[in-house]
């Protein structure tokens, strides 16, 4: 059994498995990674020879250590690689290229339909009823997104929205508020299994799936990196946002808001916090634009968006897809009974 793991900014993992049973018979760990005291690889091996094929991603990882020995240097991988390679080759856990991935350019869709789409067709990805998803969102009007967790007073000033004619929503997932114009942002949601992230921390689930975007950015001519927990950035300065919610049922919600050209008064209008981040930047000038995407490749948005999904393609296994009537029936149905209610827009008020 193979099993792969190429950590994000870091070198490729290979695991070659046999199991007698329950038990791991025969483990061969290569890759282009560097490790010292070379010897140490062999020692590796033995460890993991003989351990439960149940066993889990801190337990292996950690029987990769005490073999390392306290002096050993891991390059480009880590204990929890080798043993994230371990379980993908046992059939636990999943790589990209086990995926064929659905991709919908959608529609401009409003705020808090938005909100929906992105929890059905995540669920409908845990109940088996659609496969791993790539969504590339189109709005039919400004909103502020906030995390299920923020404080909407704190967050929102309600004069500065109205003023703007923005809609306040809330998304199922944490983090940061969200500044979205029509136009002006690039929005992407991936809808995927579990397994494509077993044994990864949040943290590194963040930098796993993103990866690929940081692919897209440098084909065009954007060199950026992922700053820990949730932000792509360049030399330039922050580019996108990420947020995450892990679904009981079965799925992961991965969704990410990137800057082409927001009008920064109107951001600092809406945004009570967004003052205090822009004021800290030394922004105070009228008609002030965010705008890395635009800035930073001289292209139009639509061009952007077509070199993401091309580099996507490229990358993995994808095939064209679309949202379907009884998912959008699902998604105006939960528009009613949740996202546009007081009571969860207030959820934390």
């Amino acid at each position: 059994m193979h099993g792969e793991y190429k950590v994000p900014g870091g070198k490729l993992v290979i695991a070659d498995v046999e199991a007698d049973g329950d038990t791991l018979s025969k483990v061969v760990i290569s890759g282009d990674f560097f490790l010292e005291p070379a010897e140490a690889i062999h020692e590796i091996r033995l460890a993991l020879t003989g351990m439960p094929a149940a066993a889990s991603v801190a337990d292996l990882a950690a029987a990769v250590q005490r073999a390392a020995g306290p002096d050993a240097h891991f390059v480009g991988f880590t204990p929890e690689a080798v043993a994230i390679a371990v379980r993908r080759a046992l059939g636990h856990a999943t790589g990209w290229h086990d995926h064929t991935f659905e991709v919908l350019h959608d529609e401009p869709r409003e705020p808090h339909l938005q909100m929906a789409l992105d929890d059905v067709i995540s669920r409908a990805v845990a109940d088996g009823k659609r496969g791993p998803t790539l969504r590339i969102w189109e709005w039919a009007s400004s909103a502020v997104v906030i995390g299920s967790f923020q404080s909407l007073k704190n967050e929102v000033d309600p004069e500065g929205a109205a003023k703007h004619g923005i809609t306040v929503t809330r998304r199922v997932s944490g983090g940061g508020a969200m500044f979205i114009e029509p136009g002006n942002t690039i929005t992407y949601s991936l809808s995927v299994p579990p397994s494509l992230v077993e044994g990864l921390s949040f943290e590194q689930s963040y930098a796993f799936l993103d990866d690929w975007v940081l692919g897209a950015l440098a084909d065009v001519g954007i060199k950026a990196r992922y700053v820990p927990l949730n932000d792509i950035a360049s030399d330039a300065g922050k580019i996108a946002g990420a947020a995450q919610k892990r679904y009981a049922s079965g799925a992961v919600l991965h969704h990410v808001t990137m800057a082409y050209d927001i009008d920064a008064d109107a951001m600092m209008e809406t945004l009570r916090i967004g003052r205090e981040k822009m004021s800290d930047k030394g922004t105070k000038s009228a008609n002030k634009r965010v705008d890395p995407l635009r800035s930073q490749t001289g292209m139009a948005r639509e061009a952007i968006i077509d070199a993401f999904l091309a580099h996507f393609a490229g990358r993995y296994s994808t095939h064209a897809g679309a949202v379907t009537p009884d998912e959008i029936a699902e998604a105006h149905a939960l528009v009613e009974s949740k996202f546009s209610t007081p009571e969860w827009i207030g959820l934390v008020p």
